[in-house]
């Protein structure tokens, strides 16, 4: 439905791919007259007539901007995944962050809406899950660690300013994994490893969003009015063998505890992220999100199914296609020849 004009909108996070995406499309709206992204290091891409402003969420300055610039809008984007960064100064990031933006957003006379991105990971990931979570699904297995108990906390201080704030709308999307040529994240770096280990003995159904799909989903939250919580992922599933087929990857299926230590190996020695909890049960169980709420909502459908979206990123990265897949097929092949 249409929204009261965003006149001053925040973006957090503006200097990764996504929320640099999102702060370009939204100034390019006349309707918005002013676009301010802050992060704590400056955007590496051009922000256009975005005005960047370097300041930590968790430091009572973000409270300042938004005062000073009487935004009305707040975008969150900043909500960081990477097991790279040392966990406790994540956690920092994703709840310490979260409270005081929204700590600001609560004082703030002209505050009218929030839009947070949120991960389909507070789900959780479980061979006891059903077949398809709804907005209204409680996980089987709450997350206990990493980004995704992280989302559930942010998730839950954002019900808390819901209800001291009623007169805000406020609008949550539980995002799939997000794929596309920009896109570079743990799933990106695990699908284009020389050799992608799996779980032994799963298959897990995966879900992918678009990152054009994803950016309009954020636009049409930021700009109309659609208060609630979301599930955002293309039409469809792959399983994991059907990804790694399309992509032309060499596996190697190996047990769970193995495939954590290859993970820490390769953070080690070869300056990979490392695989996750969260990444570890997606990558054992899988997970689907039903979309209807969204696309009900919306009156729209995203333009990639999670098929093309995979796609889209395979013919970015230039990933081979049609070769032997798993490992012991390609060593097979090797010997044969020679």
């Amino acid at each position: 439905m249409p929204a009261a004009a965003a006149r001053v909108v925040l973006v957090t996070g503006v200097s990764r791919f996504l929320g640099a995406r999102v702060a370009n499309t939204l100034q390019a709206d006349p309707g918005i007259e002013r676009v301010i992204g802050v992060d704590t290091v400056p955007p590496s891409m051009s922000l256009g007539r975005t005005e960047f402003v370097r300041v930590d969420i968790r430091t009572p300055g973000i409270a300042k901007v938004i005062s000073s610039a009487e935004v009305d809008t707040v975008v969150h984007l900043n909500l960081v995944s990477s097991p790279s960064v040392p966990r406790a100064k994540v956690k920092e990031f994703n709840v310490i962050g979260t409270m005081q933006l929204l700590a600001a957003c609560q004082r703030s006379p002209d505050m009218r809406k929030l839009v947070v991105r949120s991960s389909a990971a507070v789900y959780g990931s479980s061979p006891m899950d059903p077949a398809v979570f709804t907005e209204r699904d409680e996980p089987v297995e709450a997350p206990t660690s990493g980004y995704a108990k992280d989302a559930v906390e942010v998730e839950g201080y954002v019900r808390g300013l819901c209800r001291r704030r009623s007169d805000l709308t406020v609008s949550v999307l539980r995002f799939a994994n997000f794929l596309g040529p920009g896109v570079d994240s743990p799933l990106t770096r695990y699908l284009t490893m020389p050799v992608v280990p799996t779980v032994l003995g799963f298959d897990p159904r995966l879900q992918f969003v678009h990152e054009d799909d994803g950016v309009e989903v954020l636009r049409r939250m930021t700009v109309e009015d659609h208060p609630g919580w979301f599930n955002v992922a293309g039409d469809g599933v792959l399983l994991l063998s059907q990804a790694l087929r399309r992509a032309g990857r060499p596996y190697l299926p190996v047990p769970a505890p193995s495939l954590s230590a290859i993970g820490d190996m390769g953070r080690r020695f070869a300056g990979l992220s490392g695989f996750s909890p969260e990444l570890l049960r997606w990558l054992t169980y899988g997970r689907v999100i039903d979309t209807g709420a969204l696309i009900d909502e919306l009156a729209w459908r995203p333009k990639y199914e999670s098929a093309a979206a995979f796609a889209d990123f395979v013919s970015a990265r230039e990933l081979g296609r049609g070769g032997p897949l798993h490992l012991f097929d390609r060593l097979s092949g090797l010997i044969g020849r020679g």
